[in-house]
């Protein structure tokens, strides 16, 4: 059993969309250590470097480095959600750089665990260019991955996930149920149980959405197109939120 984790990569690893009552995010990552914890008879330790807004260069140049020197037995890491929603983007770079990382991890003693982001196309202004991209970039990814024996976990072609009852009110991030459910998707491709206590299959009390009004637009889309235009992000200044290896504390049901 995994006895130590760490996560890398943006806004879809570090957890936003499903937002705290302090202020702070939880996220995927976090529901995979609670359910290594659950399992487990022993402690678990779990990192998240993930940094909103980072496409994938900088999460390479960042985060893998520090990730690996924390010595955890497993390291998921997605990237390249960023650089499919530019207005220009190398998916062969993508892929190169993807499997750069993978080999950079496999000369460790940790275990790689590579992740296809969920897909928000269905719902977001453009979401056919997005839609197209994404579906290359996890095909490429699995191909590259294929024969390998590394995990490959593919959220892209989740089509559960499409429905709009998982994201936020922004509709480009998971909210909590999108969340849960992608960590089952990880939990089950290691063979771990997924725990009950996360409400996986009750979309009932998935938090309300967001139409597309203008206000919609006001809020989300136009400060979006406004980072962009400007060269700002939204993880500027913004550190990792779990940079060490920390005990997990599994919630009570």
């Amino acid at each position: 059993m995994i006895q130590s984790y760490v996560a890398v990569g943006d806004s879809f690893t570090e957890g936003v969309g499903d937002d705290l009552p302090d202020g702070g995010v939880r996220g995927w990552a976090d529901f995979v250590a609670i359910g290594l914890q659950a399992a487990s008879c022993h402690p678990v330790l779990y990192a998240n470097l993930a940094i909103r807004g980072r496409k994938l260069g900088p999460i390479i140049d960042e985060q893998l480095e520090p990730a690996l020197a924390l010595g955890a037995e497993m390291l998921t890491f997605n990237g390249g959600g960023n650089d499919i929603m530019r207005p220009r983007v190398s998916i062969d770079w993508v892929v190169e750089r993807t499997m750069d990382v993978l080999d950079r991890v496999c000369e460790t003693e940790t275990r790689p665990v590579i992740l296809a982001g969920a897909n928000p196309s269905r719902n977001l202004p453009m979401g056919r260019l997005i839609r197209k991209r994404g579906d290359l970039l996890a095909e490429a990814v699995a191909d590259a991955l294929g024969g390998t024996g590394v995990t490959f976990v593919d959220n892209w072609n989740d089509e559960t996930l499409e429905d709009l009852r998982y994201w936020s009110a922004d509709r480009l991030h998971l909210n909590a149920l999108g969340h849960s459910r992608v960590a089952a998707n990880v939990l089950e491709a290691l063979g771990v149980p997924v725990p009950s206590v996360w409400g996986v299959d009750e979309v009932a009390d998935a938090a309300p959405t967001a139409q597309r009004t203008f206000a919609y637009y006001r809020e989300y889309v136009l400060p979006w197109v406004g980072r962009r235009l400007t060269g700002r992000s939204s993880g500027d200044g913004r550190t990792a939120k779990r940079p060490t290896l920390q005990p997990v504390s599994v919630p009570s049901p």
